[in-house]
């Protein structure tokens, strides 16, 4: 088959561009996925799409063909999600530390991204410093949530296919729906989850916020810190959370305004090992935890309470 039809809608540029539905954006990226179209096609989706952008109906498609093709993941509570697929430029990457201080409580969490990022400080380097649990496959993420204890999955073992839709960045140089999907992705596929999303732009705040009620999702939504689900240690940013699809303010946080009269003491460094004992550090009690982590953490802890209290039919819905 071939998924030039659909090139042909989406690549008119931005004004002559038409949207898919939510079906076809689901055949097309089924076929990206499934190797069933060549190189130069996937090339030509992921430019048309650049130059588009996405729809709430293509993204769902899209992401319905990517949760296909993930290893499932059954927990037999409410689990977090964490993307994290951008890593640490000049701040350090704190995705770890979020993700231990929520195992701390006994909250099932997964963090999923790629291993390595040439220029970027990655979670996945940052787990193997600190000495977590890396999974190969689904069986062995409930042996670290026994420990109390976070783990990490490559996208290559969540997701082979999505992975090397990702990888064709390196070879174009830009970014495709891939991208913005990974960050959408709900292993359990049967709404067990509350993902925590982060965007990095403030129209995509939106267009996030429209997606989550659209799938019904449970949600964390941020500006994340340089692309990672973790509040910046500096200022909290707002955290809207979403039950259901709902989003509900009473369980939301809104961003620290003001100058600020206290910085967190960070280390001075980004790379993986130094960044790794500053969250030691920070677990073992030494140091503080920066605030709004500390916010951040109880704001999904409220959101998860929240979940719980629904009837046993919405939480598997």
């Amino acid at each position: 088959m071939s998924i030039a039809p659909y090139i042909k809608e989406i690549g008119r540029g931005r004004e002559g561009a038409r949207s898919l539905t939510q079906a076809q954006a689901y055949d097309l990226m089924s076929q990206v996925l499934d190797g069933r179209v060549t190189d130069l096609e996937v090339g030509a989706f992921a430019i048309a799409m650049r130059i588009k952008g996405e729809t709430t109906e293509e993204l769902a498609g899209f992401l319905d063909a990517v949760q296909e093709r993930c290893v499932p993941l059954r927990p037999t509570q409410p689990m977090v999600v964490l993307p994290s697929y951008n890593g640490a430029r000049k701040l350090p990457n704190l995705t770890a530390l979020l993700a231990l201080l929520l195992a701390q409580d006994g909250i099932p969490v997964l963090v999923h991204g790629p291993l390595r990022d040439p220029g970027r400080v990655t979670t996945a380097e940052i787990f193997h410093d600190l000495g977590l649990p890396m999974a190969h496959d689904g069986s062995d993420v409930p042996h670290a949530w026994a420990r109390r204890e976070p783990v990490f999955m490559a996208t290559e073992a969540l997701c082979p296919a999505l992975a090397r839709l990702l990888d064709a960045r390196w070879v174009i140089g830009l970014r495709n729906p891939g991208h913005t999907v990974a960050k959408l992705i709900d292993p359990t596929r049967g709404g067990a989850a509350l993902r925590v999303v982060n965007y990095t732009h403030p129209e995509y705040g939106q267009a996030h916020a429209a997606f989550l009620r659209h799938i019904a999702a449970n949600a964390m939504l941020l500006r994340g810190t340089e692309g990672e689900p973790v509040a910046d240690p500096r200022r909290l940013p707002k955290l809207d959370v979403f039950i259901h699809g709902t989003q509900r303010p009473d369980l939301s946080t809104t961003a620290q305004e003001g100058v600020l009269t206290e910085l967190p003491v960070l280390p001075r460094a980004t790379d993986a090992a130094t960044t790794a004992i500053y969250i030691q550090s920070v677990v073992s009690g030494e140091k503080p935890a920066p605030a709004p982590l500390t916010q951040q953490v109880e704001c999904i802890r409220r959101a998860l309470a929240a979940w719980r209290q629904q009837p046993a039919k919405e939480l598997s819905a």
